[in-house]
């Protein structure tokens, strides 16, 4: 797998959706890889509010929430100018609110469970262990790639 180039000094993470994996970056070494659950329409990019797909692009992570329902939340900067203009083209609002997230507090027990089937409206969703080590790794401005 081609990986991006990430400045050294830099965390950066590289999400491919047809593995369903989530490769996180320190520059040109390998932190971890995770397999992830997407939106439950995993093929093609988000295009409109409600598609329940996953963006495909570059982004960066741009807030964290520590009170996330879904235990820990680090929101990606989803849309571009450019996912705007696609979905402004349609009639459509972009949607947004696309986070790299655990699980709710009800499932948490499912673990690696939740993952075997995509479920999120467009998130890309982790275990709760795996979320707060994502969460210790990735500050904010680090770099989202996510490709089909």
């Amino acid at each position: 797998m081609l990986l991006p180039r990430i400045n050294h000094k830099r965390t950066g993470s590289l999400i491919v959706k047809s593995t369903h994996t989530m490769t996180v970056m320190m520059g040109d070494k390998v932190l971890k890889t995770y397999k992830v659950a997407l939106g439950t329409v995993p093929v093609g990019a988000k295009e409109v509010e409600g598609d329940h797909k996953t963006p495909e692009g570059s982004y960066i992570i741009d807030s964290r929430n520590p009170q996330s329902r879904f235990h820990l939340s680090l929101h990606i900067s989803y849309p571009s100018a450019a996912d705007k203009t696609r979905a402004r083209q349609k009639g459509a609002r972009p949607g947004g609110d696309i986070m790299i997230h655990g699980l709710e507090k009800r499932f948490a027990y499912l673990g690696p469970l939740r993952r075997q089937a995509d479920w999120t409206d467009g998130c890309i969703a982790v275990t709760t262990r795996e979320i707060e080590e994502i969460w210790q790794l990735a500050p904010l401005g680090t770099r989202v790639e996510i490709r089909p």
